[in-house]
């Protein structure tokens, strides 16, 4: 028994067909998010008009004597522009001191170690070493509660890609509980069991 993946907007909630374009959204900032950047799937037509209602901002650090670190804050420029009431903002700006950014205050030898089971799982950029890739298999429900609670994605052995990425063995059938035959909704994707494989 064979399996297809169908895509799913984020945004909708509708199917994307196989003909269709996948946006990707990575949202780098905001208010609601706990944990770092994340990523949406949407159709084209669901977010055509984000160019449109885009900002022109200000992004502002602010040192004063009563905070150890520094606080960044986002506005619009035009509400930036008018702190200016002296000389305009536009002038202040081409004739004010030059700085460099602030660095981070981690130290540089501060590393994560996804080889821990505290860690195991959470996503990142470098490899999936064996020991993470075996916590995860082996403590997968805890390993899920803790990326849940964090609000991060949740692993799925189905997932091809999470198979591939923590040697999940890949089943010749669904494992995915449920009445055969009945989409299963795992993240962005619905599988549905009983689809016949494409041939090689």
């Amino acid at each position: 028994m064979g399996k297809k993946t169908v895509h799913v907007s984020d945004f909708s909630g509708q199917v994307i067909a196989p003909e269709d374009e996948v946006v990707k959204i990575v949202v780098l900032e905001h208010p609601d998010l706990v944990a770092g950047p994340v990523r949406l799937d949407a159709r084209p037509v669901e977010v055509e008009s984000i160019d449109d209602a885009a900002l022109d901002v200000a992004v502002v650090e602010i040192h004063d004597q009563s905070d150890d670190e520094p606080r960044r804050v986002v506005l619009t420029a035009s509400e930036f522009d008018s702190l200016a009431t002296d000389t305009p903002m536009a002038q202040l700006l081409r004739t004010a001191e030059r700085v460099r950014p602030a660095k981070s205050t981690r130290k540089s030898t501060e590393k994560i170690d996804y080889g821990t089971l505290e860690y195991a799982g959470r996503p990142h950029r470098g490899r999936v070493t064996d020991e993470e890739a075996r916590l995860v298999r082996e403590h997968l429900d805890e390993v899920n509660k803790r990326l849940a609670d964090a609000g991060l994605r949740q692993i799925d052995p189905a997932d091809p890609e999470h198979a591939a990425r923590y040697a999940f063995p890949m089943a010749g059938e669904p494992t995915v509980a449920g009445n055969p035959g009945e989409p299963t909704v795992a993240g962005r994707d619905v599988v549905a069991a009983g689809a016949v494989p494409p041939s090689a």
